[in-house]
């Protein structure tokens, strides 16, 4: 029974509807409590998932998504941190993940050092958005790792410098094709015609382009087969929007450490998911 309970809580049935599944078919209700303590008894088996040695990554993508957690009575956003990786073989890892009501620098400095101390290494690029705090950490710990911002993030951050709607087709447009170019030098000359093009017209634009975009030149230093997979952070984007039609059933976790099981349970299906999956890009040394 209590392994049924955990189950059904890490598949995303709502306490509700525990009650009424155990009320039919044992003749009595679960209450939230007696949930709670079912699940409370997968944090070891988690904990070691967390705790597992890592190995050697080429690409190492980061990210981060907020979750409703209570504290002290108060409803707070918890930053819930996740790591994926892929091997020099091409293979999908899911990494690590951490939860916490901490200041942002800190808790991705501390996140991306527990990752290191757990033997990661041979990462030749980061990729991931630009989140407040990430870039100090990151060039903390990974400070010899060049970075590859996300192209679609870029996108989208730039419909909020766009003085017309009309416009926006438009300028979505251009930025794809810079992203789209055959190596940095087209990119680049790309950009430069885009920055003249919008200086009159949307200045704003035109100055935030020039500053922001050539974050998302990186990938043109790795192979061709490679830069589709490693241009944004959309396999990523994925695991989080499975974690969110989940936790939604939740609304508001009781604590931060009822957040980082059930997300931790989650990310353990999809690496196993991943596991007997197709490699995700080709498995071919990067030479930098």
């Amino acid at each position: 029974m209590t392994a049924t309970l955990a189950e059904m809580y890490v598949m995303g049935v709502s306490t509700r509807k525990v009650k009424e599944i155990t009320r039919q078919l044992c003749g009595f209700e679960i209450s939230a409590e007696q949930v709670s303590r079912a699940t409370a008894q997968l944090d070891q088996t988690l904990q070691e998932w967390r705790d597992r040695p890592l190995g050697e990554i080429t690409y190492l993508y980061l990210d981060a998504r907020y979750e409703k957690v209570r504290e002290n009575s108060q409803i707070r956003d918890a930053a819930v941190l996740i790591a994926t990786g892929i091997t020099p073989q091409g293979e999908r890892q899911v990494l690590g993940v951490s939860v916490s009501l901490s200041e942002q620098e800190i808790h991705w400095k501390d996140f991306l050092k527990s990752l290191k101390d757990r033997g990661l290494n041979g990462v030749k690029l980061i990729i991931s958005d630009s989140h407040e705090g990430l870039g100090a950490a990151r060039r903390a710990v990974f400070g010899s790792v060049p970075w590859q911002r996300c192209q679609f993030h870029l996108q989208q951050n730039a419909g909020a410098y766009v003085p017309r709607q009309s416009m926006k087709a438009e300028v979505a447009a251009d930025i794809r094709a810079i992203f789209n170019a055959s190596d940095r030098n087209a990119a680049e000359k790309g950009l430069q015609a885009a920055v003249q093009k919008y200086a009159i017209s949307a200045p704003r634009l035109s100055a935030w382009m020039e500053e922001n975009l050539t974050e998302g030149f990186t990938v043109f230093d790795f192979p061709l087969e490679h830069r589709r997979s490693i241009r944004t952070t959309n396999s990523l984007e994925r695991v989080n929007k499975e974690i969110k039609r989940r936790t939604r059933v939740v609304g508001v976790f009781p604590n931060e450490a009822s957040c980082l099981r059930l997300v931790t349970a989650l990310l353990i299906e999809t690496s196993e998911e991943w596991q007997i999956g197709k490699r995700y890009c080709f498995a071919k040394s990067v030479n930098c």
